[in-house]
């Protein structure tokens, strides 16, 4: 018998028809736990239903998600009722969602909740430790598996941000058992070596179970206690593990960890040339300032004429000396008339204005005599006329 090929669309139609035929799966109501839960923009949800042993992927279009009466999170136990169609573009089958209804929460989400809020307790998450991601380091550390996309992308972003930065990948498993381990005898080694100026913890997106090193108690104590500034990039944006709240700073993806951590050099060129433009601006026109401040003082008159405020001081030396002048002269004929009236005064009192009237004044030795008592026979005695003294004695 000869088979004539098909093309794959023809394939996965085929394969559709016969999922769709089947009455069984038209219907079914199926129960699990929810992982790598993602609520789209368009309003969609999309998740994976997983047992112990198997998984398969469902999604709940935005017409049946108005009923729901709660929302889903990676971990909550859950029944489903729905259609299993082949989605035809991508050849996988799944779960076309139309109801849910949850069960409860997943054991590995209880674990989660129950160390983030015990750790959150002891202060792990307080922003008080975190530290300060180095401005411009000279060598970043990077704790993810050897191969994949995670260490290529972080390469490509720092390269293409800053050439002169060195990238020292140390490689850890970054999911299954024994990872977690490995990943703090890395964050220790780091540390303890001093290997790098700032570390980047990252790996790609994946489930609950994927991420669960990352959700290890180990793995945070290594992130709170190393002395090297942490940032996470685990997962997608929407991932959230116990490392991102230890960290320094968290980042959504690995690329923008390294455009955390690496500065973009030609921004910093560009913003180096433009505060050089502009303090060479600033300093123009602070000389223009100084040089119009210059020519304005220059033009004034003490400049132009300096002896001209000596001048002025001169002339008003001579009229403060010209009014000390008339002031004394005035002071001077002041005094003078009142010693001319006072002198008058005391010549109309005066005893010798008396003499020119015939009269004549009688002294002795100690004074004026004024009674007869004053006086003995004897005695001399001094007679004062206007025009002379006359000595005589008294018989």
């Amino acid at each position: 018998m000869k088979y004539e090929p098909i093309t794959v669309t023809d394939l996965n139609k085929y394969i559709k028809d016969k999922v769709s035929n089947d009455e069984y799966l038209n219907n079914v109501l199926v129960k699990g736990e929810i992982s790598n839960f993602k609520n789209h923009y368009t309003g969609h949800l999309y998740f994976t239903l997983k047992d112990d042993n198997s998984l398969i992927k469902c999604i709940m279009f935005k017409s049946f998600t108005q009923n729901l009466k709660f929302m889903p999170k990676d971990g909550m136990k859950v029944m489903v009722y729905g259609t299993v169609s082949v989605f035809e573009r991508d050849g996988v089958y799944q779960i076309y969602c139309k109801a849910m209804q949850e069960e409860g929460m997943g054991d590995l989400y209880k674990s989660y909740e129950e160390l983030k809020q015990r750790l959150e307790k002891e202060g792990l998450f307080d922003i008080k430790y975190k530290q300060r991601i180095p401005f411009m380091p000279k060598v970043v550390g990077v704790l993810t598996s050897q191969t994949g996309s995670v260490i290529r992308d972080i390469i490509n972003v720092s390269s293409r941000r800053n050439p002169n930065v060195y990238i020292r990948l140390f490689p850890v498993p970054v999911q299954g058992e024994g990872a977690a381990i490995k990943i703090a005898d890395a964050i220790l080694h780091m540390n303890k070596n001093k290997l790098a100026d700032v570390l980047i913890l990252a790996r790609g997106g994946g489930s609950l179970e994927d991420l669960w090193p990352f959700n290890e108690e180990i793995v945070a104590r290594a992130i709170f206690e190393s002395k090297i500034p942490i940032i996470s990039a685990i997962g997608h944006e929407t991932d959230f593990t116990i490392s991102d709240f230890v960290s320094d700073l968290r980042a959504p993806t690995p690329s923008a960890a390294a455009e955390l951590a690496v500065s973009d050099i030609s921004e910093l060129e560009m913003k180096l040339l433009n505060y050089k433009n502009r303090y060479k601006q600033a300093l123009k026109k602070k000389v223009e300032l100084m040089k119009l401040q210059y020519e304005k003082c220059m033009a004034k008159r003490v400049f132009k004429e300096p002896l001209q405020k000596i001048n002025e001081i001169y002339i008003n030396l001579d009229i403060i000396i010209k009014q000390m002048q008339n002031s004394v002269i005035n002071k001077y004929k002041d005094c003078k008339s009142e010693m001319v009236k006072q002198v008058s005064k005391l010549d109309t009192l005066s005893p010798l204005k008396t003499l020119t009237r015939g009269y004549c004044i009688a002294e002795q030795k100690d004074g004026m005599i004024k009674s007869v008592n004053d006086i003995k026979k004897e005695d001399e005695i001094n007679l004062r006329f206007v025009d002379g003294n006359v000595k005589a004695r008294v018989i």
